[in-house]
């Protein structure tokens, strides 16, 4: 039988403000993150600080939303409504400055749901996809489990901050790509992209006649100083030419209830996608998933902004203390609640990397090779968890790197 989580104490960090349950208790409630640490990491005692959830409650206006629904106790085929479109547009054009048309809109369950959708609908057997790593490792696994190939366009670390290739990425455009998966704000890296960057990067795809797939769950996750700009919104060529993959579950933690919107604003591309996505009988609109959406999309503007100053001061945390002389670097992300550390200081390989920080360290993280190529002596680090959580993982990282040093001194002598 499951434990029974217990009850949380409960802080509020400003008057009416984001409420973060600094003793909640996930084990015991089907959690991946939490409850698969032992068939993951082959210990029950790792802090798992790995797949890309929240530690935080959702926004009380979601919570308040659900409940009512479940209150009236008849749980009905659901359809998308006017509000729930509108709820949408809206959202974008208050955050994003971006004028959605709710015609653009179509629901599909997920993110990574659109992008098979988009290779299935896009693409024949054997077609080429090009994906920019290290990157997000369904990008990589949608392309090749249905029958396309991978070409890469790796991205370039320079003074700590990654750019695209864009010399590189013609050529490969050159070479006969059908589709480009694009990850905005990017995923592990942390960069959100400029729109300088993502002009030219348009330019290069319209000009070779390529669709662009934008997955862009990551946009209101974005830092003081950066502005994520939907690259579809930056002109109507690029307009044309692209899907936009969006979703409410990694603003507001809500990513099992599985509901997401792919924007495409181009008719017939539009049609080809939806048809495929009915092809695969994935129209159904969960009846919570549509409560959850129009409420966080409605109300929750304030939560997130609070939200986002508190992963600030996580962020500010972590590359203090990853930093200087320690063999571990933070590379500080732009948006994300996703740190990409460089290990390679460390001077292990990628199995004794990840058997390090798993059994020295007891942290949970995501290995960086598995996001492909230049992703190498990196690992993931989730910061979007209380202060004493991540200061818990800082403390075993610290402590584990001492005893390897020490240790290492004393062989040497």
């Amino acid at each position: 039988t499951a434990k029974k989580p217990r009850r949380s104490a409960v802080r509020t960090l400003d008057p009416g403000g984001l409420t973060v349950k600094l003793e909640i208790e996930r084990r015991g409630t089907a959690s991946l993150k939490w409850d698969q640490l032992e068939a993951r990491f082959g210990a029950p005692d790792v802090l798992p600080m790995w797949v890309a959830d929240m530690d935080f409650a959702a926004p009380q206006a979601v919570l308040d939303a659900l409940q009512a629904r479940v209150a009236h106790g008849v749980f009905g085929y659901t359809v998308p409504t006017d509000a729930y479109y509108e709820a949408i547009a809206g959202w974008f054009a208050r955050r994003h400055g971006w004028a959605l048309r709710t015609e653009w809109l179509v629901y599909s369950p997920g993110v990574v749901t659109s992008l098979v959708v988009s290779v299935l609908a896009f693409t024949e057997p054997g077609d080429k996809v090009l994906i920019q790593p290290p990157v997000y490792p369904p990008f990589r696994d949608v392309v090749r489990r249905n029958g396309r190939m991978v070409v890469e366009n790796p991205l370039i670390l320079r003074g700590g901050r990654y750019e695209m290739d864009l010399d590189h990425l013609e050529a490969q455009l050159r070479d006969g790509v059908k589709l480009v998966f694009l990850c905005s704000p990017h995923n592990p890296v942390g960069r959100v992209w400029t729109a300088d960057e993502l002009r030219r990067f348009g330019e290069l795809c319209a000009k070779h006649g390529v669709i662009v797939v934008a997955d862009e769950i990551h946009c209101d996750l974005v830092y003081p100083g950066h502005r994520h700009v939907p690259l579809a919104s930056l002109d109507e060529a690029f307009a044309d030419i692209t899907v936009t993959c969006n979703a409410p579950t990694k603003t507001f933690n809500i990513p099992g209830l599985h509901v997401s919107t792919a924007v495409i604003p181009n008719e017939a591309l539009r049609r080809r996608f939806a048809a495929t996505l009915g092809n695969l009988a994935m129209t159904s609109l969960h009846t919570l998933s549509a409560v959850a959406l129009e409420a966080a999309y409605r109300h929750g503007d304030a939560w997130l902004d609070r939200l986002l100053r508190y992963l600030d001061e996580n962020l500010r945390r972590v590359c203090a203390a990853f930093a200087g002389e320690f063999p571990i670097r933070a590379l500080r992300p732009e948006g994300t609640y996703l740190v990409w550390l460089d290990c390679r200081d460390l001077g292990l390989d990628d199995d004794a990397l990840a058997r390090f920080l798993c059994q020295e360290a007891k942290v949970g993280l995501n290995a960086g090779a598995s996001f492909g190529t230049g992703g190498e002596g990196f690992m993931r680090m989730n910061i979007a968890c209380p202060r004493a959580t991540l200061e818990e993982g800082i403390l075993r990282i610290e402590r584990a790197v001492a005893a390897r040093d020490k240790g290492s001194g004393q062989r040497r002598a």
